[in-house]
């Protein structure tokens, strides 16, 4: 257990630094940027027909947004450490279910959403504090893990607006398969900035044994 401590501190630092005036700035800059991926979301939907979803790390809904029309009332949520993100959520998408808390401690049952995702938020997750955050998002899914992050064949940080340890491009679909061999990937893809999105590479997964 020599590397809890370690685990915990960097997961601190790396919270706190969204929780502030770093995270508050990033909301203010990408408030606009989502209006392009409503397509997107749709023909997932129509893919796997899920009725239930959890972001990790939604930010001001801009994934969600397009999801609360397509689920019965109650069955988005979000939840994002930067409080000024959930209240801006609470405001403009008013059907999401939103609270503040991090990701490698999600306050769900187990198994409670047929769709867990991310959308640019592993890639913000230490080596030390990534398999945690996966962790539970396999615990609070009954089927569908779903992922949107940079790929790199091998883990690259990038410093990211001044600050190191902060970015990592990874091939996460390759980690996860590893993680959690009892899951199998069902699709994967790319996501381009000219539909809306930073050019980032996703993976479909889902549970083999429901």
């Amino acid at each position: 257990m020599d590397d809890v401590p370690e685990t915990g501190s960097e997961a601190i630092r790396l919270e706190a630094l969204w929780r502030g005036d770093f995270g508050d700035d990033y909301v203010d800059r990408n408030a606009g940027g989502y209006e392009l991926r409503e397509a997107f979301w749709n023909d997932l939907f129509d893919t796997i027909g899920f009725q239930s979803v959890l972001e990790v790390g939604c930010n001001v809904g801009g994934n969600l947004r397009w999801l609360v029309p397509l689920l019965r009332s109650g069955a988005s949520f979000g939840i994002d450490v930067n409080t000024k993100a959930i209240a801006r959520l609470h405001a403009e998408v008013p059907g999401v279910n939103a609270i503040s808390g991090p990701g490698r401690d999600l306050p769900f049952r187990d198994r409670w959403f047929d769709l867990v995702f991310t959308m640019g938020v592993l890639i913000h997750q230490p080596d030390s504090t990534l398999p945690l955050v996966m962790s539970e998002m396999v615990r609070t899914s009954a089927r569908w893990v779903f992922m949107g992050e940079y790929f790199a064949e091998e883990t690259t940080e990038v410093h990211y607006r001044g600050h190191d340890s902060a970015l990592f491009k990874r091939d996460y679909g390759a980690i996860f398969a590893e993680l959690f061999p009892d899951w199998v990937q069902a699709d994967s893809g790319f996501l381009s900035r000219d539909a809306g999105w930073d050019d980032v590479t996703w993976w479909l997964f889902e549970r083999r044994n429901r």
